[in-house]
């Protein structure tokens, strides 16, 4: 695509040689004069410059263009003359004042008021501000008239000058334009204003004004980037303007438009075609056709010289005729005949009668290798071969199995190989199975199925069972777990103290319901103390005494001349409740008796499961009297009471003390109540002065420690 800014360029006169250049010149300014005339006919119809110009020419358009601009110009300005004789207002009915129109109208109204202003204060008609070359003859124009000029017809710049040269004869003045520096151009190279004091030049649209601010050179709007070429357009810079190149070409067949499009060549009717007289050339995108004005009937095609040649349809066509049939070509036309082919040995005819087909020999129920053997049908015949896992004996002339697990030993099972015909098969001795490749095998988890009633372990190829604390492997089944009766076991009489209770995985074990409570290990007893917890039901005038598993209430009155003693003496294993002799005043007899205590001891003996060795029970410490230690002796004696000689006394000193100490010598089976009565006389010369009397009250219970 071409664009160009409309512009006014002085063509520069060249002097050339010869008449037909000269008439070239001659008939080139006639071409333009009529386009300009164009020009003027659109501005003066129309009213519009921007209507599309038909001219095939770029300069005849552009030549249309300024003279529709001028004429256009020269209207408005003569409309704008009218308004300011008309009126005396440049107001214009529309409003509208941004319009070029709208411009120049009230451009020339003002100028023409100004001229009619100085004519009427007398002023002179030279106008010496300088507002423009075209305004100065508008308002001298108006100014000269006068009020004549109301009457002023609208003209073009030409009229208006030859107005002015009128009335510059009439009134006989100086053409203040006879000075003006740029007539003729003046020093500027293009445009120029003689602006009074100095002379302005200026450049056309393209142009750029140089440093000596006379010349002028041409604008690079390619460099500049003040084009509008579009995507596949190159940029190509021209005097004054650019131009638009599509960056590939058409091609054959296409031509290149001004706006840079490619429209296709009609080669017909450019005349361009190379069609024989024959033919008739048809035109298509791009290209041509030749068409020959002779028809060919049906069969026959044109060749490139219009000639008509047979078609072979059995070569053309796909498959012209039906199976089993052969094509045979005819002029314009074909034929189809029928094919009788002759089929030799394996093969037979198919079922159309068509073509010879392989005959299958290894199809069932024949079979012409035998058992044993693999039938391989090949075109025309076939052969037998043996199958896999036989080989091919070469005496029976018989295929025989091959025996794997014997040929390979070891290498083809993970365990156990066994033959088949043919083939062979891999198993898997018991806790195996076979692995996903048919020959390793590979452990079972028999746990998976919870074959144990308690706990499992599996091993590799089988599995164990184990059980639970308290539980024991059944020796039935090995899976079992049975309960484990603890209390029967050989050691079961040493677990608990009293009696065991078997639970399933443990046991349990218990005390006697009553006088006893099972110890914090669970296992022994222990006696109850109602006397301390005070549970016992003994009234007040009663003294509880505890023993093994139980309890006595048991009443000690102190005989005649004897007093109880405050306290009861509380020990490990015994309790003990003190009469002193108490004589009445003058009492000699009861002073003279040589008994000064009587004791009652309660001791709870067990029934010893295992008895080995005298058992110590009662320490009886002797107070010695006030005498001479070498004067004293003490005896301790077993008066009554001793049942089968169960007990015995000795004398033993300890710390400085003489002690009496009761033993059990002999196993004692119980439970039973026995009154024991012990005393410790103190002799002095033979004498007994002092005697001190126990009774000691033994009972007899099972103990369970």
């Amino acid at each position: 695509m071409e664009r160009a800014a409309p512009r006014t360029v002085p063509l520069p006169l060249l002097l050339l040689g010869g008449l037909s250049l000269l008439a070239a010149r001659v008939a080139a300014d006639t071409v333009m004069e009529a386009c300009c005339a164009d020009g003027h006919q659109m501005a003066t119809q129309h009213r519009d410059c921007s209507l599309p110009y038909t001219s095939e020419s770029k300069e005849c358009r552009m030549v249309q263009e300024q003279c529709c601009h001028s004429q256009l110009e020269e209207l408005h300005c003569a409309t704008g003359i009218n308004l300011a004789n008309e009126q005396d207002s440049c107001a214009t009915s529309h409003g509208d004042n941004t319009s070029l129109e709208a411009t120049f109208v009230k451009r020339c109204c003002h100028c023409c008021l100004l001229g009619r202003a100085a004519q009427a204060q007398g002023q002179s008609c030279e106008y010496t501000l300088m507002v423009g070359y075209q305004c100065g003859l508008v308002f001298r124009a108006c100014c000269v008239k006068g009020q004549e000029t109301a009457d002023f017809a609208p003209g073009d710049i030409g009229d208006l000058q030859e107005a002015a040269k009128i009335s510059e004869i009439e009134e006989e003045q100086e053409d203040p334009y006879l000075n003006d520096r740029c007539r003729g151009g003046g020093p500027c190279k293009q445009q120029c204003r003689d602006t009074g004091e100095e002379v302005v030049c200026s450049c056309f649209v393209g142009y750029q004004l140089l440093p000596d601010s006379v010349s002028c050179e041409d604008i690079n709007e390619c460099i500049t980037g003040n084009h509008n070429c579009r995507l596949g357009e190159s940029c190509v810079n021209t005097v004054g303007s650019f131009r638009c190149q599509r960056d590939s070409s058409c091609g054959t067949g296409y031509e290149l438009t001004e706006d840079n499009d490619c429209k296709d060549i009609d080669e017909c009717e450019s005349g361009i075609h190379n069609c024989l007289p024959d033919f008739i050339c048809q035109n298509t995108l791009g290209s041509f056709r030749c068409r020959p004005k002779l028809q060919c009937k049906s069969g026959f095609i044109q060749d490139a010289l219009g000639n008509c040649i047979d078609i072979n349809e059995c070569l053309s066509i796909s498959a012209p005729c039906p199976v089993g049939q052969t094509c045979i070509n005819t002029e314009g036309s074909y034929t189809c005949q029928k094919n009788v082919p002759n089929c030799g040995r394996g093969y037979h005819l198919n079922e159309e009668g068509t073509r010879c087909v392989d005959v299958d020999e290894c199809a069932a129920p024949s079979e012409p290798c035998g058992p044993g053997h693999l039938c391989v049908n090949s075109p025309g015949s076939f052969r037998c071969e043996c199958k896999a896992g036989y080989y091919f004996d070469g005496i029976s002339r018989t295929c025989v199995d091959i025996n794997e697990c014997r040929r390979y030993p070891g290498r083809l099972c993970g365990h156990k190989c066994e033959n088949t015909p043919g083939s062979y098969f891999c198993s898997c001795t018991v806790g195996f199975r076979l692995s996903a490749d048919g020959r390793s095998c590979e452990d079972v988890n028999e746990c998976s199925s919870s074959p144990c009633s308690q706990e499992c372990a599996n091993v590799y190829g089988s599995y164990q069972c184990y059980c639970r604390r308290g539980y024991q492997l059944s020796d039935v089944d090995g899976v079992t777990c049975e309960d484990i009766d603890e209390c029967a076991l050989p050691t079961g009489g040493h677990i608990c103290s009293y009696r065991c209770i078997n639970i399933p995985g443990s046991f349990q074990c218990s005390c006697p319901s009553s006088g006893y409570r099972l110890a914090p290990n669970g296992r022994n007893c222990q006696d109850i103390d109602e006397c301390v917890t005070g549970i016992h039901n003994c009234s007040i005038n009663e003294t509880c005494f505890n023993i093994q598993g139980g309890f006595r209430c048991l009443a000690f009155e102190c005989p005649k001349n004897y007093r109880r003693s405050a306290d009861t003496l509380r020990q490990e294993k015994t309790d003990t409740v003190r009469c002193i002799k108490s004589c009445r005043p003058n009492d000699v007899t009861c002073v003279l008796d040589p008994v000064h205590t009587i004791s009652h001891t309660v001791v709870s003996l067990p029934t010893f499961r295992e008895f080995t060795r005298p058992e110590e029970i009662i320490f009886l410490r002797a107070v010695m009297p006030v005498y001479p230690a070498n004067h004293a002796d003490i005896i301790f004696d077993i008066t009554e009471g001793n049942l089968r000689d169960s007990f015995d006394i000795i004398k033993r000193y300890m710390d400085g003390m003489t002690v009496g100490i009761v033993r059990q010598v002999r196993p004692i089976v119980g439970p039973f109540h026995a009154v024991l009565k012990l005393e410790m006389n103190y002799v002095v010369g033979g004498v007994v002065s002092h005697r001190n009397v126990v009774n000691v009250h033994i009972f007899v219970s099972e103990y369970w420690f």
